[in-house]
This record gives C-alpha cells, structure tokens and sequence, in this order.
C-alpha cells in the first residue's frame, strides 16, 4: 500500500506536532489557573531574605556534611557548598521520587551540569550556593547525582518544622 500526503494532510500533520510540543511546554512549566503550582519542597528564595547561612561539604568519602538539617516552614536559607574531593558533585534538592528520577538520566548522561534555582554541579575544589525558601513542611531530600554517588549514599534531608 503506498501513502501519498496531501498538503493538506501534511499541515494538520505539523498542525498536531506543533500543538503537542505547545502541550508539553504548558505541563512542564507547572499549572496556570491563576497561579503556579507549589512545588512540593518550596522555591527558590531570595538572598537578601536568608535567615542563615548552612555551610555543605561535599567529599569523596561519598557524604555531604551535614546530612541532616533542620530548618522553620518560611524560612529562607543559603547553602554554601564546597566540594572539597577531585571528582565533580553536585548538590541537588528535591523530593525523594524527583531525585531517583533525574538519577536516572543522569546516569544516561553523565556530563550533564546543572544551573537551576534548586541544584548546583560543582567541579573540584568549587565553591557555590543554593539559596531556598521551604513553603511547607516536611522533609525536603539532597543528593549527589552523579553516576554512582547516589547509590554510595551521598543523599541527605532536611527536616522542615512547621513550629
């Protein structure tokens, strides 16, 4: 059997790819029915608004120091990490389920670096910070996600009181 594409065809063809794409890039980018949707370990937060500075070592042993926090719902903290080993880390916030997912594809592509509100990859002997706002209580999860590291337990929480 042989298909031939009409012109017309052919448009409602890039008709669908474009409304698709548009689709993904709406869904990606969060809800918007008058406001965002939260996200479920807070946002990105403004430096001047820090309450406290938490210093984060990131070594080779395959540990962050500290591994636990503890920090109020409002509260805005930077975190300053160095990464005191010769290989690269990074540390990057999220939940639990959204760690092991980027985990994944991290693993698929180990070059990958990051320059987002929520995570900061870091070469040997680099400096740098996140600076985070928790809206909500809970535990908020870090991690190393780099091909191995997080397996070798280099993950650590942050326990966010609502009192």
């Amino acid at each position: 059997m042989i298909f031939t594409h009409s012109p017309l065809s052919k448009r409602s063809s890039l008709l669908f790819v474009a409304a698709l794409l548009a689709a993904s890039a709406a869904t990606a980018a969060g809800t918007h029915g008058g406001g965002h949707n939260e996200s479920p370990i807070g946002e990105p937060g403004v430096a001047s608004k820090a309450s406290r500075t938490i210093q984060v070592d990131a070594a080779d042993s395959m540990r962050f120091t500290p591994a636990l926090v503890d920090v109020k719902k409002g509260e805005t903290v930077r975190f300053v990490v160095t990464n005191s080993g010769k290989v690269p880390h990074e540390f990057s916030l999220g939940t639990e389920k959204e760690l092991k997912e980027h985990y994944e594809v991290m693993k698929k592509f180990p070059g990958m670096e990051h320059d987002e509100a929520n995570k900061i990859s870091l070469k040997p002997g680099q400096k740098g910070e996140v600076i985070w706002r928790f809206t909500k209580g809970g535990v908020v999860d870090f991690a190393c996600l780099h091909p191995g590291h997080y397996d070798a337990g280099m993950k650590g929480q942050i326990k966010v009181t609502t009192k």
